[in-house]
């Protein structure tokens, strides 16, 4: 068992805590860091207009945006697409203002996971965030939102936000434990330079989900069909309630998988040019991944694991497993569609939402739980597969042919029998040139970021060691 030595001058700088977190989690060798610059440090307090989460409150929901506002969880924060977020009471939000979010404030989870950061960009401006999230909003007549982003969100600043942590089950983080924090004030360059990076980040992000969310649309106008909305799923519900059918197969006894609904977009998609999905797809791949062992190691003798939640962070974070253990088809080649294979049916649940592989997402080791879905592009283009997979209509689908118990899963006889639009050949190169855009563009906004806390790091380290 490792163990660590504590003096006693350092209980004061800690809150007089008798945990570990203040003391052993690096934020103390930081503040040493910090103090050893040059430049002059302000209170992070000193630097913002207000700290602050939202407070807890029971949670009204609503099934559109007629009557209700996109709401942002703690996990949602780290995601790149928010097209699919649940809407939260506009009135709630009027008699409780602190529930919005606006552009250029740095979001940490405060709650559970601790210190997971996002900058504020422009299409999260004006939704709402849960109150496990804590809200820093810049004074920008003091510094520029960009650049203290990048520095909370470094090597130097996770540490220092992390270590006012307390509670036994549920960690947790208050304003007052990171308002005294450091924040190192370098050259108006430096810090222009990285507000600049931030901001153009954050821009191609946001135009990244528009265009994403584009690309589905021209989808569908081009199959001349439309695309349910989860409002028009759920007015038609009462359908499910009771209803018989004429024709079993032997391969299913569940009522969801003949349910009426399900049937409506089926015969939809029907009614127009399209091929099924076992004859889009490469033979052989329409299929959850294989069972591996998972032993630990470190980079370069690793591969990072993804699963289906890292499967939807803007930057994953997944456990890093030994090269060795795993082989090649843990993998995914480029513009394969990874669906969250197994879970449950909660809304807001990522259970058969889908991701695009593109870039460096190639690189990584997925886990069985997710579903490959390789088109052949000599059938259909990849891109564009996935214009269709992120629907409303794809969901709902992949959902009706559930089977399991408590984890659902994709039943194996009705998955390659799912149909799919076919467009003229013009429309299908357009979307996907448009899909292959967008997470072009979330690559590059994701470099930019970590260019910009690089710089950060960068200046830090070459101040302390002068």
């Amino acid at each position: 068992m490792k163990s660590s030595i504590i003096r006693s001058s350092w209980l004061s700088k800690g809150g007089f805590r008798l945990d570990c977190s203040p003391y052993l989690g690096g934020a103390l060798e930081t503040e040493i860091l910090l103090k050893r610059l040059s430049v002059r440090t302000d209170s992070l307090k000193k630097v913002t207009s207000k700290i602050f989460h939202a407070g807890r409150e029971a949670r009204t929901w609503v099934e559109s945006s007629e009557f209700g506002i996109p709401f942002i969880s703690s996990s949602d924060v780290l995601k790149s697409d928010l097209s699919n977020l649940p809407f939260i009471s506009k009135k709630q939000v009027e008699k409780n203002q602190d529930l919005l979010v606006h552009k250029g404030y740095t979001l940490i989870t405060r709650s559970g996971t601790i210190g997971k950061m996002a900058y504020c960009r422009e299409e999260m401006d004006g939704m709402a965030c849960s109150e496990h999230v804590l809200r820093v909003v810049p004074d920008n007549a003091k510094i520029l939102s960009g650049y203290l982003f990048a520095f909370l969100s470094s090597k130097f600043g996770v540490p220092l936000v992390v270590s006012g942590t307390y509670g036994s089950i549920i960690q947790s983080i208050e304003p007052n434990h990171v308002a005294g924090l450091s924040v190192p004030r370098f050259c108006d360059e430096l810090e222009v330079k990285v507000h600049e990076l931030m901001e153009e980040s954050a821009r191609l992000l946001s135009e990244h989900s528009k265009l994403l969310q584009k690309s589905t649309a021209d989808f569908f106008e081009s199959a001349q069909i439309c695309d349910i909305s989860p409002p028009e799923w759920h007015k038609l519900r009462h359908l499910d309630l009771g209803f018989s059918v004429p024709c079993i197969t032997p391969y299913s006894l569940r009522s969801i998988n003949y349910a009426p609904r399900f049937n409506r977009l089926i015969e939809t998609i029907r009614a127009v040019p399209h091929l099924t999905l076992g004859e889009i797809c490469v033979p052989g791949t329409l299929r959850s991944g294989p069972r591996f062992t998972r032993i630990d190691a470190e980079p370069p003798h690793a591969i990072r694991l993804i699963g289906q939640k890292a499967l939807f962070a803007l930057q994953p974070e997944g456990r890093w497993i030994a090269l060795s253990s795993v082989g090649t088809e843990v993998r995914m080649e480029e513009g394969s569609i990874a669906v969250a294979a197994q879970g449950t049916f909660g809304e807001t649940e990522l259970y058969c939402r889908s991701q695009f592989i593109k870039g460096n997402w190639t690189d990584f080791a997925y886990s069985q739980h997710l579903l490959r879905v390789i088109a052949d592009e000599k059938k259909y283009l990849r891109g564009c597969l996935f214009a269709f997979f992120r629907s409303e209509t794809a969901f709902r689908m992949l959902r009706a042919i559930s089977t399991g118990s408590k984890l659902q899963d994709n039943h194996y006889y009705y998955l390659p029998r799912i149909p799919v639009p076919k467009l003229k050949s013009e429309d299908e190169i357009r979307i996907n040139a448009d899909v292959n855009r967008a997470f072009e563009m979330r690559q590059k906004a994701v470099a930019l970021e970590n260019k910009a806390v690089g710089l950060i790091e960068a200046a830090i380290m070459s101040d302390a060691n002068d």
